[in-house]
């Protein structure tokens, strides 16, 4: 029978996994064994013992683990040392961040490990149950208006008191992406007053639908890209969106944004300029402040202040809700494991041509096979070659 690894996450902070006991009961049915690394759900509250009353295994220790897995499933990646334990046929999967980690992609090829990264499963209907950005990315955005709230020195419903009547807070929220759309519905089931602007005008019809008014700012042609992601905006399209939504960021008691560009530093959407416009005492919040950031002194795993206004760009937003994120997490990884299963090898039917491995699969076979990853960093050492020329 084939063994599926399941390692502890080690990042610092980290308390999701990739497990739940549920899980175990499932790859058991499908012909797998199930291998932990002790700990795997303690930050969670699962002990080992639930995982062994499941039917899983625990493994002796890491080492032990790494190099009994045929399948290796993670939400970060391997360390590179943890690399030299692996099988060479084996297949490890989790967040691998390739746009950005070229070297650690050269030590998958060099050990000859099959990779899939889970941030580049297509976006297609086919790959709904497996999208592990869209799952995390819905918790985030209930995690960064509580983050907010709890931040913020006022109630957002608006509340009649023997004692006066509360305003509604304001929240503002840029980019109606999943976590966009998450943090929209969360702010209204609170009692916020909601405006949201997203570049794809397509999407303003669901921001109504949520309740929330959609800011109308004429950017000119604007659109989507094949995986559904936002369109880069030319410099004088930025500084229309900044100079248009200024007015509206000056207004709101909380600002939330949310813009990340696949592969790519995010756009600073907010100047200083703008956030000194603000009420002292109100909060923005910066889902990109780990990749460089939607607001100018912003600063990845820290609040900080500017001009009086509270700037959160903590990041790790689904750790916040750790139990529910490991949830969906492992069950993205279950779906796409059994969507490939061959019932009868017994095994991960490995296929580079099928459109959801061929979009996700980095490295096979000492090579990168992956077309989007190989041709941009084909196009990184052109940019190198031509800037030492």
């Amino acid at each position: 029978m084939p063994t599926i690894a399941f390692p502890a996450e080690v990042k610092a902070g980290e308390k999701r996994c990739a497990l739940l006991p549920v899980n175990v009961k499932a790859y058991k049915l499908l012909g797998a064994d199930v291998l932990i690394e002790s700990g795997l759900g303690q930050h969670i509250h699962v002990s080992d013992e639930d995982f062994i009353a499941a039917g899983a295994t625990v493994a002796p220790d890491r080492s032990a683990l790494l190099t009994q897995g045929d399948i290796i499933l993670s939400l970060h990646k391997l360390a590179g040392d943890d690399v030299a334990h692996v099988k060479q046929d084996a297949l490890i999967v989790s967040y691998l961040d390739p746009f950005n980690e070229p070297s650690f992609v050269d030590t998958l090829c060099s050990k000859g490990v099959t990779s899939i990264s889970m941030e580049m499963i297509p976006r297609i209907s086919r790959c709904q149950k497996m999208d592990a950005l869209s799952s995390q990315a819905s918790l985030a955005g209930y995690v960064m208006v509580m983050q907010a709230v709890n931040t913020l020195p006022n109630v957002l419903p608006m509340m009649m008191t023997p004692a006066g009547t509360l305003k509604p807070a304001k929240v503002f929220i840029i980019g109606a992406g999943v976590a966009g759309l998450q943090a929209i519905a969360t702010a209204k089931r609170l009692g916020a007053s909601v405006t949201a602007f997203d570049t794809r005008t397509v999407v303003a019809e669901q921001v109504r639908s949520l309740g929330a008014k959609f800011l109308d700012i004429n950017l000119g042609e604007t659109g989507e890209t094949g995986q559904g992601y936002a369109q880069a905006l030319t410099p004088e399209q930025m500084q229309i969106q900044q100079r248009e939504q200024a007015k509206c960021i000056a207004d709101s008691d909380i600002v939330i944004t949310t813009a990340q560009l696949f592969g790519r530093k995010p756009p600073v959407l907010i100047n200083q300029e703008t956030i000194a416009l603000m009420r002292p005492g109100s909060v923005i919040v910066d889902m990109a402040a780990e990749t460089g950031g939607n607001v100018q002194g912003s600063v990845s795993g820290e609040t900080v202040s500017i001009h009086g206004v509270n700037v959160i760009g903590t990041g790790a937003w689904a750790n916040g809700v750790a139990k529910h994120a490991t949830q969906m997490y492992a069950s993205n990884l279950y779906n796409l494991i059994s969507e490939f299963w061959s019932k009868d090898d017994n095994r991960f039917a490995l296929n580079i041509e099928d459109e959801v491995q061929s979009g996700c699969i980095i490295t096979h076979q000492g090579k990168v096979v992956n077309a989007m990853i190989s041709d941009f960093y084909a196009s990184q050492k052109q940019t190198t070659k031509d800037g030492a020329a």
